[in-house]
């Protein structure tokens, strides 16, 4: 009997072992690949955004490159259509994982001829995509079965995440937050966090810059001011809930519009382009000299992240190509200004906040969020803005700016939703407790009278 206990420790301790080296061998050879093909289209981007800069009004060609974008995708890989992780998310649930290897060319192209040319759009879906299409080639090439594709999947979300935005150990988190709404995949954690840092790391080799902004002045702790990050979490999920909704009505506001899709970008283009001459050209493109001025304390206009919203909103919803967190940065980030002007608070400080909570709150990442408020600002203001993020994640509700997440919990138990449902598809509504309130308070001190009771008798 002895023995055979041994030999099953033996078993499963070696089994454990041989996993942990497979996963570290493939977590690495996915961040490698991911890397590099993050700092191939980063480089490919600041030199076609830099270019375009160069003429006065280089979102005249908008229009036209969001034409060649959807002529581009639908002739070579309709899957590259939209923000790449949603597309990442929807092929990990409904498609086994797998990820056709063209969309990883077609996504690169695309995406550089949207944000060059003006469209407002990020460049962390695009990553995600790529990343995701190369961890699903790699998969291919192994034959390997539906689960550790699944795995390595995530590698690609994770790699790509991290290498964007020089964040690898959020990035990590974020490739097995995503997927579910109130639920983590445990078991894709170490692949996860170890192609995070070795894309970071090859990226960075290769030469690509990343934007950390440590926050200096950080309030001293107090219970009023602990009140107001409270109150700000609810205005960036308030705001994370605007961005969403405003996604969904250009969504149905497109199909509405019984156009061919090249007719759709052609005028949706033209009407981008004219609301950069008559207003700004400001919410076009990355949108990063806002972001930076907003957590420098400078003043942006009070309506910035609104815009950028129906910016994004428009571009991703006409043709382009591109992500949403970026875009996500600039709305939390101005929104945040905003904030703390309103609150007589400093700006910068709830800028950078605005930052975290809003991904928070727009992609169901609290976790991730609140590690890349430490990444990107430094630990001392990560205690305000994790609070932030969690109240912001809450209420957002049952809403995600992906579709395809999965709800893994419901956030609250008086509302009832459907546990294991899409979040495109659900409806939470209240459901009251059976208990009234008198009786649940009764209930409670019975029960304290109960301990006290069962206390007082072990001490006689």
């Amino acid at each position: 009997m002895k023995n055979d206990l041994i030999e099953k420790s033996i078993a499963e301790e070696t089994v454990l072992f041989i996993s942990v080296v497979k996963w570290v061998v493939l977590g690495s050879i996915v961040g490698a690949l991911v890397g590099c093909s993050t700092a191939l289209f980063l480089g490919l981007l600041d030199r076609a955004a830099e270019s375009a800069s160069r003429i006065k009004y280089y979102y005249a060609a908008l229009p036209a490159a969001l034409l060649a974008s959807v002529a581009l995708v639908n002739r070579f890989a309709p899957d590259a259509k939209g923000h790449g992780t949603e597309k990442v998310i929807e092929a990990f649930h409904r498609g086994r994982g797998k990820i056709k290897t063209e969309v990883v060319p077609v996504k690169l192209a695309a995406t550089v001829l949207t944000i060059a040319a003006g469209g407002s759009a990020g460049k962390e879906g695009p990553c995600a995509q790529i990343g995701a299409g190369l961890a699903a080639l790699v998969a291919r090439l192994l034959r390997f079965d539906d689960t550790d594709r699944k795995k390595l999947v995530i590698c690609g979300i994770s790699s790509g995440f991290a290498s964007v935005f020089g964040a690898p150990f959020s990035g990590a988190v974020f490739g097995v937050e995503v997927l579910f709404v109130g639920g983590m995949l445990y078991e894709a954690l170490l692949p996860s966090f170890i192609s995070g840092v070795v894309a970071y790391q090859a990226a960075s080799s290769l030469g690509v810059e990343y934007f950390h902004h440590p926050i200096k002045l950080v309030p001293v702790f107090t219970g009023f001011f602990f009140a107001k990050v409270v109150v700000a979490g609810v205005f960036f999920g308030l705001v994370s809930l605007f961005f969403i909704e405003t996604m969904k009505a250009f969504e149905r506001i497109s199909r509405s519009i019984k156009w061919r899709e090249e007719w759709k970008a052609l005028a949706g283009g033209a009407i981008l382009a004219i609301s950069a001459v008559a207003l700004t050209d400001r919410h076009l493109g990355l949108g990063i000299d806002t972001i930076q001025a907003a957590l420098e304390g400078q003043h942006t206009p009070w309506h910035a992240f609104a815009v950028k919203a129906v910016a994004t909103s428009a571009t991703l919803n006409i043709g382009g190509s591109g992500g949403v967190v970026t875009p996500i940065f600039y709305i939390g980030s101005t929104a945040g200004s905003l904030f703390g002007n309103m609150m007589n608070l400093d700006a910068a400080t709830f800028a950078a906040i605005g930052f975290v909570a809003v991904l928070a709150g727009a992609a169901n990442t609290p976790i991730a969020a609140g590690i890349m408020a430490v990444e990107m600002f430094g630990p001392k203001l990560a205690p305000y803005a994790t609070v932030a993020c969690v109240v912001s994640f809450l209420m957002t509700g049952h809403r995600s700016v992906y579709p395809s997440q999965i709800l893994g919990a419901k956030k609250s138990s008086s509302l009832s939703v459907d546990v294991g449902a899409d979040m495109e598809h659900l409806e939470a509504k209240y459901s009251p407790r059976k208990q009234s309130l008198t009786a649940r308070v009764s209930r409670f001190f019975g029960g304290i009278k109960e301990s006290a009771g069962s206390l007082w008798n072990r001490r006689k």
